[in-house]
């Protein structure tokens, strides 16, 4: 067997090999490339080498411009605080609130801030009272606070009271006045103390028959009240009232709701009424549904007519007798905030005084109020009006 096999070997050796077609040299590799994963696989390859063949030839279009890679994160966002009752109590005029007082309850002018105004007409105020470059009015100081036998203690504070000679802080602490026989318009510019530059300016600004309305929640707020007296301002304290819509709409913690009992407004009035001594009178601050409490109301000028204390309001509740003197404004004068809407609103008020003999306006202590109360009242007395504080608008209730 073995020597047949070698005998076939030996007879072919020397023969050239057959020759075969490319046909058949390649039909082993088609069938190969016909299954579908080499199929597959070989279209990849095809992909890339083309993509290499571009580059290498045409050159990376972004080859030659600068770059550079940053690793962004994105922090978390705090959730913003719920309002505060001074937040609210401000209306959102003003973000922040400003301690202006040593330990001893006096306003150190170093930390009343850097902030400045700058008035329509050009002029600058601040807050620390140096760069002021708008006119001020001379002082026409109104005696110290307290006024002997006109307070008694409070669980808050020194309350007000009648003295024991029959003297009422409404009348002790009201701005003189004597009439010259003129139409009379009196201001009261509200929302005071909460900031400073605003506050200052409203003290400086304005004619000492501007009365002076501050916010209960002010820090340093005696502080505040002595300095508009004794520029020769009289002053008001603005009482929270339940307006529509709280809690959401939310005059601060000490809130006079007209749900309250007896005891629950009382509680709150001596905390509020206790806050300062030297305002001859107080003034609503919102309170819509409150007015329309008849048992709240009833309550709350209760008190005040037991203390002495008059009660201002803003127009909205004209309806309503009590305290020990009562005033209600005719006009807001700044419900558009612009100086033009402002001086119409001034303008009216004097219609008003000149058709009726007086005339009682109220706003808020924006810059803008502020500049156009101090440039209307200068031309009172040329128009033949007399500018009179709002105590001069109080009656006594039944007179």
């Amino acid at each position: 067997m073995f020597a047949k096999r070698q005998s076939v070997l030996a007879a072919t050796a020397g023969t050239p090999p057959a020759r075969r077609s490319l046909r058949e040299n390649i039909a082993p590799v088609v069938r190969f490339m016909r299954k579908p994963p080499v199929a597959v696989a070989g279209a990849g390859l095809l992909l890339l080498g083309a993509a290499a063949l571009f580059v290498t030839v045409l050159g990376d279009p972004r080859a030659g411009a600068p770059s550079a890679r940053a690793v962004l994160t994105r922090e978390v966002a705090a959730a913003a605080p719920p309002p505060t009752g001074l937040e609210a109590f401000s209306m959102g005029a003003y973000g922040s609130w400003q301690d202006l007082t040593d330990d001893a309850g006096v306003i150190d002018p170093a930390l009343a801030g850097e902030a400045v105004i700058t008035l329509p007409n050009g002029a600058t105020v601040s807050g620390d009272g140096a760069p002021v470059t708008a006119p001020r009015i001379t002082a026409q100081p109104l005696p110290e606070a307290p006024i002997a036998g006109l307070s008694q203690p409070g669980p808050n504070g020194p309350l007000p009271a009648i003295a024991s000679d029959g003297r009422v802080p409404a009348q002790a602490y009201a701005r003189p006045f004597r009439s010259n026989g003129r139409p009379r318009v009196a201001i009261i510019v509200g929302g005071l103390g909460l900031n400073a530059v605003t506050t200052r300016a409203a003290i400086e600004r304005l004619p000492a028959e501007v009365t002076l309305s501050f916010v209960p929640y002010a820090e340093g707020l005696q502080g505040w009240i002595d300095l508009a007296r004794a520029q020769g301002h009289e002053v008001l304290l603005e009482m929270p009232m339940e307006p529509t819509g709280y809690p959401a709409n939310d005059p601060g913690p000490y809130t006079l709701l007209a749900s309250g009992e007896s005891a629950d407004i009382q509680a709150k009035m001596n905390w509020l009424l206790g806050r300062a001594v030297g305002y001859f009178g107080v003034t609503n601050y919102m309170g819509d549904r409150f007015a329309a409490s008849d048992a709240g109301m009833t309550a709350f000028l209760g008190i005040l007519r037991q203390r002495g204390v008059a009660f201002l309001d803003d127009g909205s509740m004209s309806r309503r007798p009590g305290a020990w003197a009562r005033a209600s404004a005719h006009r807001i004068i700044d419900e558009q905030q612009n100086p033009t809407a402002i001086v119409g609103q001034l303008n009216a008020l004097e219609a008003l005084a000149k058709g009726q003999g007086q005339a009682l306006g109220t706003g808020f202590s924006y810059p803008v109020t502020v500049e156009a109360v101090a440039r209307w009242t200068a031309e009172l007395d040329a128009r033949g009006l007399q500018l009179a504080p709002a105590s001069a608008m109080t009656q006594r209730p039944g007179r």
